[in-house]
């Protein structure tokens, strides 16, 4: 019996008949599909009906016409759920116009699928829930242009904006070349090259304003290191060492917002686990989720932060 359903068969077929560099014959497609010749008959048979210009040469086989495109809304039932999957992960973000988008792509998908697989889409619409926390808790804001800075992104184009820093409300005009968009949890990011501090540095875009693509064209290095300009620091870094109940550890490596630099085994299921940072009121608050689950070993100053803040907190 065939692992495939026809639907899912027929479009296999396609791209098999499209991307070989030889004909094939029914024999040769029966095998590789599991099923009859008579069964490849009908596929074939029925992507002619739809205007597929399938050809055949007696001796060598069945070919596609040298220049036919495949549609490019032709999913099998998986690769749609991975798309869902996908939509639904960015309709869960807070960012309005991200979420907004998201739902016209998945109109559009939906409106050109064939009965089957649009069924099976709706289906899953509602049923699929990425990050519910997030999906459900938060209320939804606007995130700052994106699509903008990643059309200057793929032009190589330099942008220009006025900038206010989370330290001060006065607004700033800068100049960059944006090398990388990037989105956290709750917010997009752009890092460029900032002519101002002859430097790359990262702009959070809900606090870019005015924002222009250039026609001042760079150059992009070939050997740029995406993992490199992510992780990297602004300031001074600091080596942070955290004890952590070895049920904390997943989760704080997949939310910590910067790389683990040593994990050391402990008794008594801990793990030490050390890394460097810039900032230590925001990653003493950031620890706080973690509660008796984290405990830190040094520096002493964010020891002394961590003790204030709990004061601080409980009103002493």
């Amino acid at each position: 019996m065939s692992r495939y359903k026809s639907s899912e068969r027929r479009m296999k077929l396609i791209l098999m008949l499209q991307d070989s560099r030889k004909r094939l014959t029914v024999d040769k497609l029966a095998e590789t599909f599991g099923v009859s010749r008579r069964t490849i008959f009908r596929d074939l048979n029925a992507l002619s009906e739809i205007n597929v210009p399938v050809t055949w040469e007696r001796y060598s086989g069945y070919g596609i016409m040298p220049g036919y495109k495949v549609p490019p809304l032709m999913f099998t039932s998986k690769e749609l759920a991975t798309i869902m999957v996908g939509l639904n992960f960015v309709k869960s973000q807070v960012d309005q116009q991200l979420v907004e988008d998201a739902k016209g792509v998945e109109l559009k998908i939906r409106n050109v699928l064939p009965d089957e697989l649009r069924e099976f889409m709706e289906s899953l619409s509602d049923r699929t829930v990425v990050d519910p926390y997030l999906h459900f808790g938060l209320d939804k804001k606007k995130g700052g242009n994106w699509y903008l800075v990643s059309s200057a992104i793929s032009q190589n184009k330099k942008i220009e904006f006025d900038y206010r820093p989370a330290e001060r409300n006065e607004k700033e005009r800068r100049s960059i070349e944006p090398y990388l968009l990037v989105f956290f949890r709750d917010h997009w990011n752009v890092i460029g090259y900032s002519e101002k501090r002859s430097d790359v540095r990262n702009f959070i875009l809900d606090r870019m304003s005015d924002l222009q693509i250039s026609g001042q064209k760079f150059e992009v290095d070939e050997e740029m290191n995406v993992e490199g300009l992510i992780f990297r620091s602004d300031g001074p870094e600091r080596l942070i060492r955290v004890i952590l109940d070895k049920t904390a550890v997943q989760r704080f490596e997949a939310n910590l917002p910067t790389k683990v630099s040593r994990k050391i085994e402990l008794e008594s299921k801990k793990i030490k686990v050390e890394f460097r940072f810039d900032n230590l009121d925001y990653i003493n608050e950031w620890l706080l989720q973690f509660g008796d689950r984290a405990e830190i070993e040094g520096p002493d100053e964010l020891i002394k932060k961590r003790k204030s803040l709990l004061e601080e907190m409980l009103g002493r």
